[in-house]
């Protein structure tokens, strides 16, 4: 049987190049901003003419709003099938708390980007998006209300978002431990916070 703990967020496909073009183009809206990038740009990053993208992507909007669906749906399905395989709530918690850590450690130009360019996604890709991470918060409110029966279930989804406030601090926070510290770390911190809910 799998090690729902320690199994990663579903990735793309690595060899493929409009998985290149994303990769290149989130850590590019990540240090410029969405309207500091041009075509061009990310072009130039993935070692090919700004028009040549046209053939990928409809425009910048649309490589977005497809950078923001496919990790929002990554992820939802990857807490869905941590849940799922979990033998109790408690190995929920966990497994549900290092996918979220795997993909903070390794996607931080994401979490960027999300923060600030969700409103330049166009609509009705910002619905879907909201959707998905509506989906994805349920999962740990799901979770939590079985760990804590007696905490109401607002109470359980507000303290969902800051332990993600605190988990996706890493635009700022990754570099300063290795990777394997900084896990623990954010785990030991996250836990520690969830506890909370019933003070």
């Amino acid at each position: 049987m799998r090690d729902v703990t320690t199994a990663q967020t579903p990735t793309r496909n690595r060899g493929s190049r409009r998985t290149e073009i994303l990769d290149a183009a989130a850590e590019l809206f990540a240090a410029r901003g969405f309207h500091g990038v041009s075509i061009e740009d990310i072009g130039g990053a993935v070692g090919t003419s700004g028009p040549a993208l046209y053939r990928h992507f409809s425009g910048k909007e649309a490589l977005l709003a497809e950078m923001l669906l496919d990790i929002s749906e990554r992820l939802h399905t990857s807490a869905a099938s941590r849940v799922t395989a979990a033998p109790d709530a408690e190995h929920a918690l966990d497994a549900l708390l290092n996918g979220q850590i795997d993909f903070a450690l390794s996607h931080p130009a994401l979490i960027t980007v999300h923060d600030r360019e969700l409103g330049n996604v166009p609509e009705p890709a910002r619905r879907q998006i909201r959707r998905l991470q509506r989906l994805y918060v349920e999962e740990w409110v799901t979770v939590l209300s079985e760990l804590y029966p007696g905490c109401p279930p607002p109470r359980l989804r507000a303290a969902t978002h800051a332990v993600f406030g605190l988990l996706n601090s890493t635009p700022h926070s990754a570099g300063e431990l290795p990777a394997e510290a900084m896990a623990e770390l954010m785990r030991d911190m996250a836990r520690a916070a969830l506890a909370m809910v019933q003070s």
